[in-house]
């Protein structure tokens, strides 16, 4: 596990290297379409190499936390629409090998009709299923543009959280990955 890390903290810092803010967005959009790249790692990195190491203001925090929602919503687009162009069809044909029915759906529907706004919003700032909302939300069509604006807005404070505690504990990092 070590190892795996290691190296992911390699790849953001080339990254950051190579394309500064750029890589925010490429990196965030990367973890939001359900690619194992963790924004744990990718804002905390920011907040650290891209603001506090180059003497930079703490306000610039809210630019990565800015970057960081971009991303998140650019990565999220891409699996919502994973979800609207085949997760209908997929799960009607093949959902039950994995126990998802035609009734399950009918009831995901109206699940998301009554509740999927919050859902979307407040998942922004839960570890693991921030990344998966978005294809559900495909499946079973919810307005882009309120998916947009939900995914933005709960993305923005969990981003400028992470950018922020980089910023805070700064080259600190290797002690606290320790304990």
């Amino acid at each position: 596990m070590e190892f795996i890390e290691h190296q992911l903290l390699e790849l953001i810092a080339r990254v950051y290297d190579a394309m500064g803010w750029p890589g925010v967005v490429l990196l965030m959009a990367i973890e939001s379409a359900s690619i194992p790249l963790p924004s744990e790692l990718v804002m905390p990195l920011s907040g650290w190499m891209l603001i506090q190491a180059k003497g930079l203001s703490v306000w610039y925090t809210l630019l990565a936390g800015f970057y960081g929602a971009l991303g998140n919503l650019l990565g999220s687009l891409a699996a919502y629409w994973a979800g609207a162009w085949g997760g209908r069809p997929l799960l009607e044909k093949y959902g039950g090998y994995v126990l998802i029915t035609h009734s399950d759906l009918d009831r995901a529907d109206r699940w998301f009709a009554k509740y999927g706004s919050w859902a979307v919003f407040l998942s922004r700032m839960m570890p693991v299923v921030r990344t998966f909302i978005s294809f559900p939300a495909g499946v079973v069509r919810m307005p882009l543009v309120r998916f947009s604006i939900l995914t933005f807005a709960g993305s923005f404070p969990w981003s400028l959280g992470l950018a922020y505690g980089g910023y805070v504990l700064g080259e600190n990092w290797e002690a606290l990955r320790r304990v």
